[in-house]
This record gives C-alpha cells, sequence and structure tokens, in this order.
C-alpha cells in the first residue's frame, strides 16, 4: 500500500488547506436547558458537546475544599464518532488521560476562591472525531463555563499544530494524526499570552518545536475571535430578549 501523500508540490494538505490555515469552526452555547451552561462546537469535521452544572455541593465530602471549589471533568467518546465501532468504558485509560488534561488546563483559570465547598462538573461527549479532539473539548468547555456564569481569569483557546512532512502545520484532522505527524496541543490565555497546558502527542526534533508552538499559538489567536463572537452574540441576542 502506497504512503497518503500529506502535503503537494503546491504546499496544500489532504483537506486543500495551507498549512497556517484553520479548519471552519461552529460554535453556539445554551444548547442544554437542563445544564447551567452547555456549549456545542463543530471543528472541521470533529463534534463536542459540553455541559456545565453548578456550582453545587460536592457529591463526596471528602473531596470538599473548605476554601475553593473543585473541578470535576467527565469525558465520553461516542461509539459512532468513527468509523472504529469501539465502545469505550468509563475508565478507559485515553478518556482519563484526556479529562485530566481538560481538568489542569481549567484549574488555573477558573475562580474557583469565589464558590468554597463547592463543585463544578464539566460534562464532555464527543459526537464526532476527525483530528483535535482535545483542542475542540477544550474550546467547547471555556463556552459552556462563561455560558453558566463561572467566574474565569480570561478565555481558553486551545489549538493543536504539528510537522507535517516537511513543514508546520495548524489543526491537524485525523489523516494527519494518524500518518505519526509529530504533533502538539497547547491551551493559552489570549489576554496575557500564557499556556495553561501543552501537550505533545509523539517526538518533535527541538530545532522544529519553537516553529510548532509559535503557530499553535497564532491559532489560538484566531480560535479565540471565533469564540469570543460566540459568547458576544449571545449576550446581545439574550439582551434584546429582556428589552
Amino acid at each position: 500500500m502506497s504512503r497518503i501523500e500529506l502535503l503537494s508540490p503546491e504546499g496544500l494538505r489532504i483537506d486543500g488547506r495551507r498549512s497556517a490555515e484553520l479548519r471552519r469552526i461552529t460554535s453556539t452555547t445554551s444548547v442544554l436547558s437542563q445544564a447551567d451552561g452547555s456549549a456545542y462546537l463543530e471543528h472541521g469535521n470533529t463534534k463536542v458537546l459540553a455541559a456545565v452544572y453548578g456550582p453545587g455541593e460536592a457529591r463526596h465530602r471528602a473531596l470538599v475544599a473548605h476554601d475553593r471549589a473543585i473541578l470535576n471533568v467527565e469525558l465520553n467518546i461516542a461509539p459512532f464518532s468513527t468509523g472504529e465501532r469501539r465502545r469505550r468504558t468509563k475508565n478507559d485509560k485515553r478518556l482519563l488521560e484526556m479529562a485530566s488534561f481538560v481538568k489542569q488546563t481549567f484549574e488555573p483559570v477558573v475562580v474557583t476562591t469565589l464558590y468554597p465547598r463547592s463543585q463544578i462538573d464539566i460534562y464532555l461527549q464527543v459526537i464526532q472525531q476527525d483530528g483535535g479532539v482535545l483542542q475542540a473539548c477544550i474550546n467547547a468547555a471555556t463556552m459552556a463555563l462563561i455560558d453558566a456564569g463561572v467566574a474565569m481569569t480570561d478565555y481558553v483557546c486551545a489549538c493543536t499544530a504539528g510537522w507535517v512532512e516537511r513543514e508546520a502545520a495548524i489543526d491537524l484532522n485525523h489523516v494527519e494524526e494518524a500518518s505519526g505527524t509529530s504533533e502538539v496541543t497547547i491551551a493559552m490565555l489570549p489576554k496575557s499570552g500564557k499556556i495553561t497546558l501543552a501537550q505533545m502527542e509523539s517526538r518533535l526534533h527541538v530545532d522544529k518545536l519553537e516553529e510548532v508552538l509559535e503557530l499553535a499559538g497564532e491559532g489560538c489567536k484566531q480560535i479565540h475571535l471565533v469564540v469570543d463572537k460566540t459568547i458576544r452574540d449571545r449576550a446581545e441576542e439574550l439582551a434584546k430578549k429582556m428589552a
């Protein structure tokens, strides 16, 4: 079987994008009436639904923090989300790892001291996978937390970048990820430029790392514009209804 050409001689990727071009992003908030905050995000063909409940009473007293809220993140991937019909359990190592990354990303950003002795639950459902699942989950969680009115110091925007054949590329799709491309996912606070998560899936030569991280940072800034517009449009919609 011949190897798939990920980059054409003209510099176009397998889905026709340039190296620094994001896939199309569609997002909306307040999609679940029962949740305190919710969001739906399509990042290319990757689709994620996020729901936030709380701040509320902690379910396990042993985990209660007297001076702050605790974050609980649960992530589930639908069996039909890929061509491989595989049902993952709640104790699946990959799901627990990704949920842990999301939790670590938001713990420094959510102002938990405003909600002592309480718990904030973030539930993430991956409906369809086509690369960049972690970045999509983080971006959807950001919108859901804002929709729930949870205090945060800044937006959290995440983006993946990697080395595709001979150059750095942003927002990898499933084919690019599956081909063994070295990739890095970062989560950034747009105002300060601080990075709250840097997660690498495979080895990447140190000479290429700086260029990949810089490109991922630019992607985070582009995603911030999309997420911010979604939040502002929703706020204007609510203001019109209340007027």
